[in-house]
């Protein structure tokens, strides 16, 4: 028997045993009453059993019968509660978002979206999950997160991609770090506009980080050589390290704006900025997005989901 007709059987015979009246349960079901009675009888000669005991006010179970409506009676108040938890989903916008984003963009970046979205959707759970953009990347097209904060990628083929603010990528240090640079280079007697650069104590995030990879394009493209490279987990150690006169850090402007704003930091003068680029909301071209991601992204563009 094919799983569509015995569920159909396994519905019928619960509204009968529910009822004790095929008449009561054909009325229930828009079912005529002969209807009832094949589909009884095809399900009792499918489990080779007696379900019920046919007298003149109706009909009860056998002891098979109450068995079996043990676990009909289970199996639908699960799907009924089933239904009664979608409906309630979809009138509270209950829900369940999975998002991946770097350390440093969940800090400066994700947590004040994340707050005034909290307060107008109150009942979607949210799971934030850290780790590098080229690791939010690949989770990404693997399916295991609905949505990444990161840095536009290269390829958006298989991504949507959803901008909502450019960033820009500096050199900061001390003042005391730089003048002693300063002094260093001037000995040299370096002509190179961009030694400062290459004299320092480069510091920079992982190969592996997307920031990474855009720096070094810089440097491809201007002809740049570095010297000494110390690499960094995340930007917020590559900030602290730049503030303790570490050396020289890439860093994303906004994320300094206090620093530079109070002297802490320094920007490094370069005789070509680097370009500015887009942060955004990326999710898989191929994922079926959910209320909860169409509701955050819309809310992240600033329209009203």
């Amino acid at each position: 028997m094919e799983t569509e007709a015995t569920l159909s059987s396994y519905h019928i015979f619960n509204a009968v045993a529910e009822t004790g009246n095929i008449s009561k349960a054909a009325k229930a079901l828009y079912i005529s009453q002969p209807a009832i009675s094949r589909a009884v009888s095809r399900l009792e000669e499918s489990l080779s059993v007696k379900l019920f005991i046919r007298g003149s006010r109706g009909v009860r179970l056998t002891e098979e019968g109450k068995l079996l409506y043990e676990h009909t009676r289970s199996a639908f108040e699960s799907l009924r509660q089933g239904e009664e938890n979608l409906r309630r989903i979809h009138t509270l916008g209950i829900g369940h978002l999975r998002i991946g984003v770097s350390t440093t963009l969940c800090k400066y970046i994700l947590m004040p979206y994340l707050q005034q979205f909290i307060r107008r959707y109150p009942h979607i759970r949210i799971t934030i999950q850290c780790q590098s953009t080229f690791e939010t990347l690949s989770l990404l097209e693997e399916g295991k997160l609905d949505i990444g904060l990161v840095g536009e990628p290269a390829n958006t083929r298989l991504l949507h991609f959803y901008p909502i603010q450019k960033i820009e990528d500096i050199f900061v240090a001390t003042e005391t770090y730089l003048k002693n640079l300063e002094l260093r280079s001037t000995e040299n007697n370096s002509s190179n506009p961009f030694s400062i650069l290459k004299n320092g104590n480069l510091m920079l995030l992982d190969e592996k980080n997307i920031t990474r990879r855009y720096i070094e394009d810089y440097f491809e493209k201007n002809g740049i050589q570095t010297g000494q490279v110390l690499e960094v987990s995340n930007m917020d150690l590559l900030i602290d390290f730049s503030k303790i006169g570490l050396g020289i850090a890439c860093v994303i402007r906004e994320f300094v704006t206090k620093e530079l704003k109070d002297g802490t930091l320094t920007e490094v003068p370069l005789p070509k900025k680097i370009e500015k680029r887009n942060i955004g909301f990326a999710c898989s071209h191929t994922a079926v997005q959910s209320d909860a991601v169409k509701k955050f992204i819309q809310f992240c563009k600033g329209g009203t989901a």
